[in-house]
């Protein structure tokens, strides 16, 4: 018991100089840093803060520039020859293929409606797939909602139905954002390795099995038997 109790005890010594070591090291360099900043005359500081001004102001119109695009909102786009405009203009660009008489589109719509807002590098688009044939036919568009993601002019990837999204109609906005993130057409600050839905499961929430049907050559409902 004696020697547990010692081997405890240097256990404990050796964490606490750990600990110190590491303050020490983050005190110094922030002395290191304070100093630099007292070496500084005015005309380094004052160039300093004109590199910061002018990042600021790039990142400025950087974001005019997405929202003179249309980035910043979710829109419904009439046509396929409009979707091709759109695509060409904006590096990268989300997709919904949707149809009115499907149920799991208006849960699409609700998440990307929000992220359209929070992701404004990225322009949200809304197509409905009866109206643009072609374009289905040549993205392989089989099942509804499918989201289309491109990046410099490129379908790069697709999210079919809520497959990739815990497979359940109660996904949350920051399950759809992770998935985008995997696709990198979004900036996606999260840990991508940790999927939100993860965390979900762990809780014990339950899933609904969704039916993903693809019928050659017609396009299928994610959330209806019956076409």
């Amino acid at each position: 018991k004696m020697a547990a109790d010692t081997s405890v005890d240097i256990l404990q010594k050796v964490l606490e100089n750990e600990i110190l070591q590491s303050a020490k090291v983050v005190e110094e360099h922030l002395d290191a840093e304070l100093q630099k900043l007292d070496q500084m005359d005015e005309d380094e500081l004052e160039r300093l803060k004109q590199r910061r001004l002018e990042a600021l102001k790039k990142s400025q119109q950087q974001k005019q520039e997405w929202l003179s695009k249309g980035h910043g909102e979710y829109r419904e786009i009439p046509s396929e020859r409009d979707f091709f405009q759109e695509v060409k203009e904006s590096k990268n660009v989300v997709c919904h293929f949707y149809r009115d008489t499907t149920f799991r589109c208006q849960i699409m719509d609700k998440h990307l409606t929000v992220l359209a807002k929070k992701h404004i590098e990225t322009k949200f688009l809304k197509l409905n797939a009866e109206k643009s044939p072609f374009l289905c036919e040549r993205l392989r568009i089989k099942v509804i909602p499918t989201l289309a993601l491109i990046k410099d002019g490129k379908t790069q990837d697709y999210v079919v139905g809520f497959t990739d999204l815990g497979n359940t109609d109660d996904f949350t906005t920051e399950t759809l954002e992770w998935r985008l993130g995997c696709a990198d057409v979004i900036n996606y600050s999260g840990n991508l390795m940790d999927p939100p839905f993860q965390s979900q499961k762990k809780y014990g929430t339950s899933f609904t099995k969704l039916d993903k049907k693809t019928i050659r050559g017609k396009i299928y409902d994610s959330d209806s038997d019956d076409d």
